[in-house]
């Protein structure tokens, strides 16, 4: 495959849970013993920053603790017979940290923070430890939150994910069970891809296109066990 075509790869909480990121799906909608509805959404947010700020700075001290698994690192290695661009719904860094040169987070990354205030699009700010506190604050005055899209929030970062996906001429989608919208609907832009597979451990019984190979496996088996065959089919292109 010519440097010039491009590999796109759409993660989701299945590629890191491997690496020991548990997800709010894990137990009863219940996201580390919390309501999701407590920790994930602006009206939590508004009700009660001091507890959003200590559970995000805990997601992100196990976030910080955790490795790459050996699905990351594979996709890096895509990188040596041609471009790979990764839109990836997770929260996390793992994709950065295991070589990825093109990473794009949908729903933003717990590694920054933004402004509570009117303009929290405009800049992120990286968190150099593992915490927020109530006295960080952007130049405007307000208080610094996690960059995180909650329930409820609209996604900034779709257009640009769009974008990437109708670009692709291979789309590997990897990890998610395309349950979460609107990001599940970003699959729908990858028309023009010439192939199209799904890895995922429910991927026999997932609503996808009739044009994509189903791998119904992990994220680590499955990249693992699929590497050499995708690898020799896009060499030979």
């Amino acid at each position: 495959m010519s440097k010039t075509q491009t590999i796109v790869v759409f993660s989701g909480a299945g590629m890191s849970a491997e690496s020991g990121i548990k997800t709010f799906r894990d137990v009863d909608g219940l996201w580390e013993n919390h309501r999701v509805e407590d920790v994930a959404t602006p009206e939590a947010w508004l009700k009660n920053p001091n507890m959003v700020t200590k559970f995000y700075n805990e997601r992100r001290i196990s976030i910080i603790e955790a490795t790459p698994n050996e699905a990351h690192f594979a996709i890096t290695k895509l990188e040596s017979i041609s471009n790979v661009d990764i839109v990836t719904q997770n929260i996390d860094d793992l994709h950065e940290r295991a070589g990825s040169t093109s990473v794009h987070h949908l729903h933003g990354n717990i590694r920054y923070s933004k402004s509570s205030g009117p303009n929290q699009e405009r800049e992120y700010y990286r968190i150099d430890g593992f915490e927020l506190t109530e006295s960080d604050v952007c130049p405007e005055g307000f208080r610094l939150r996690p960059h995180v899209v909650w329930f409820g929030e609209s996604v900034p970062a779709f257009e640009n994910a769009a974008a990437i996906l109708e670009k692709a001429d291979v789309l590997i989608v990897i990890g998610t069970s395309l349950q979460v919208y609107p990001a599940a609907g970003l699959i729908d832009f990858a028309q023009n891809a010439a192939h199209k597979f799904i890895i995922d451990p429910k991927a026999d019984i997932l609503s996808v296109p009739d044009d994509y190979r189903r791998v119904s496996a992990k994220a680590t088996e499955g990249m693992l066990g699929f590497f050499d065959e995708i690898k020799n089919m896009l060499s030979d292109e």
